[in-house]
């Protein structure tokens, strides 16, 4: 961890938790103490992760470092999406509107609803026979 000044944001998807140190300037982006390119495998993470940098036009100005826990890559991915666009809210304040109409700082709050006593899963009965 570095001694410099950050902008810190918290992202959040399904079981997925991110919380995010964003940094001024040029440096190595890290996931869980691991470069990006290690801890992402997948391309279509990659733009998921980065869409709020690009979208913003910040791309080569900031780096990152990134805890994250729970649930999916995929999920994981976009909590990443999350904290990111949320810290750089908290770094350049001007950028807000353009982050809040590409929907990048509204929580999707779905999470897999919990089963039922009696059914087989959250909504799954059993057969119903009259007789």
């Amino acid at each position: 961890m570095s001694d410099k000044k950050y902008a810190y944001a918290v992202g959040r998807r399904k079981t997925a938790v991110a919380q995010i140190r964003l940094y001024n300037g040029k440096g190595t982006s890290t996931i869980n103490q691991k470069p990006v390119d290690s801890y992402v495998t997948r391309a279509d993470l990659f733009q998921t992760i980065y869409a709020p940098l690009k979208t913003a036009g910040v791309y080569e100005d900031f780096h990152f470092e990134i805890e994250v826990s729970g649930s999916g890559e995929s999920a994981q991915a976009q909590a990443i999406r999350h904290a990111v666009a949320r810290a750089l809210v908290v770094a350049q304040e001007g950028l807000k509107s353009t982050l809040k109409g590409a929907g990048f700082l509204t929580r999707d709050a779905r999470k897999v609803e919990r089963k039922k006593p009696g059914l087989h899963k959250a909504r799954k009965a059993g057969s119903w026979s009259k007789r």
